[in-house]
């Protein structure tokens, strides 16, 4: 279990929408994903893996930064990063590692200058300047590379790939409604990730060719949950759950499974360590290393996340254990609606009809329910989409009390922003205390397209 000596390279590839158990890697055999199963397959697949929050850009900040959302100054969608913030890119650069981004950028005009070169977009899945830019990657350096996919994001096409998913091969969530339309809306997102899934091929094949595979690291997520109601943006396991393999030949081990808990902020302190580069004061997760190079195991008891704006105005809160998800909601006037693509989707426009119509199950009327509860506790071995809301239950109140202080503590050590820091339309507000780890007063937030 032990890796070579030097210092290994570093791909990351990030996935744009895709829930956590949505390949054959995960038991969704519907599914077309090969190399998904085959990193699998010669790697370590980690069981319980978690995002910061379910939103396209504060979550791949959150991850580069090594920081909160909360306290990256961009904590909801559409914020770039602000001026003063640091991807660990640049200790890896400092360490004599050359630098790339390929794909969907969504960081904002302040981080380009954290990586040595950037390729933006590239075909429809996003992925076509991947290998280019592995193939022009200074032959004399180590290398870190973000491989960033537009796949599986809507809005979806017919024919994305040469063999379609069929409808009938779909799985479909409890939550939604078990239709023709909204199993072709499933298959057009399998679609996509499937064709996501030949482009990983690619930069495995190419990394091959180069003869440096032995020694990458190569790590496989996604940015959040699936682009369906109650997915993405919710803190329930379809929203901030991930897949997570990491790929690394040198290091021993294959066809290994972990079930710590691991969040994504924890991505930067895990490549610093192995690079061995300095962690510095500004990272707010906890490396895994170990799992690679067998020092003494080091295990969270959980993992957090929030919901901020994302198309609409949300603050809400997690914290996760290996048994339980616990929500705090300071806005349960309001809906949890989907972010504006599921809105418009056909899985959507199901559940509408059948609420309208009297037909909906308990668990399709739950994206409707207004108010929502102010806390939410679920037990995730016996209800795994979190339908069943324990928070009232005195069976279960050592076990509230218990989450509820584990969050309370986190917002304290990272320095949360209160509810009330939020404007009308969802806004933050412009905040003048400085937060731990930054020497800069904290930036008044502005979005960009």
């Amino acid at each position: 279990m032990m890796a070579t000596a030097a210092p290994p390279n570093f791909v990351v590839i990030i996935a744009d929408d895709m829930a956590w158990d949505d390949s054959g890697a995960y038991g969704n055999l519907g599914i077309r994903t090969p190399t998904i199963d085959r990193m699998a397959r010669e790697g370590t697949r980690f069981t319980h893996a978690f995002l910061t929050t379910s939103s396209c850009s504060p979550s791949r900040i959150s991850i580069l930064t090594g920081r909160y959302p909360h306290a990256t100054g961009a904590p909801e969608l559409h914020i770039p990063l602000p001026e003063g913030q640091r991807f660990f890119t640049e200790a890896l650069r400092q360490k004599g590692y050359h630098t790339g981004s390929a794909g969907k950028w969504h960081l904002g005009p302040n981080a380009r200058d954290k990586f040595d070169a950037t390729a933006d977009g590239g075909g429809a899945s996003g992925c076509e300047n991947w290998v280019p830019l592995l193939k022009d990657r200074p032959r004399d350096q180590p290398f870190f590379f973000w491989f960033a996919a537009v796949d599986p994001h809507r809005g979806y096409r017919e024919n994305a790939i040469e063999r379609p998913h069929a409808p009938e091969d779909v799985r479909v969530p409890p939550y939604l409604v078990d239709s023709e339309a909204t199993r072709r809306d499933l298959a057009l997102y399998y679609d996509e990730i499937t064709r996501m899934d030949t482009y990983i091929g690619a930069v495995l094949d190419e990394l091959e060719a180069q003869g440096v595979a032995e020694d990458t690291l190569v790590l496989f997520l996604s940015d959040n949950g699936r682009p369906f109601p109650r997915c993405k943006t919710t803190l329930y396991d379809d929203g901030v759950r991930t897949p997570f393999i990491a790929l690394w030949p040198s290091s021993g081990l294959r066809e290994t499974t972990e079930s710590r808990l691991v969040s994504a902020i924890d991505i930067a302190p895990t490549m610093l360590e192995l690079a061995g580069c300095p962690l510095g004061p500004t990272f707010q997760g906890r490396s895994f290393a170990d799992v690679f190079t067998g020092q003494p195991r080091r295990e969270r008891a959980f993992v957090f996340a929030e919901h901020n704006w994302h198309d609409y105005q949300a603050y809400e809160r997690m914290a996760r254990s290996k048994g339980f998800t616990y929500i705090r909601n300071w806005r349960p006037d309001l809906p949890g609606t989907p972010p504006a693509d599921a809105v418009n989707s056909a899985s959507f426009a199901e559940l509408k009809r059948v609420r309208d119509s009297g037909e909906a199950s308990p668990a399709q009327r739950l994206c409707f329910e207004i108010p929502r509860p102010t806390e939410e506790l679920y037990d995730m071995e016996s209800d795994p989409h979190s339908l069943c809301n324990l928070a009232n239950d005195p069976a279960f109140r050592d076990v509230l009390q218990r989450h509820r202080a584990a969050l309370e503590t986190w917002r304290q050590e990272t320095g949360d922003f209160a509810a009330d820091d939020l404007t009308p339309d969802g806004f933050h507000r412009e905040q003048g205390h400085r937060l731990p780890g930054v020497s800069a007063p904290h930036p008044r937030i502005e979005r960009y397209r």
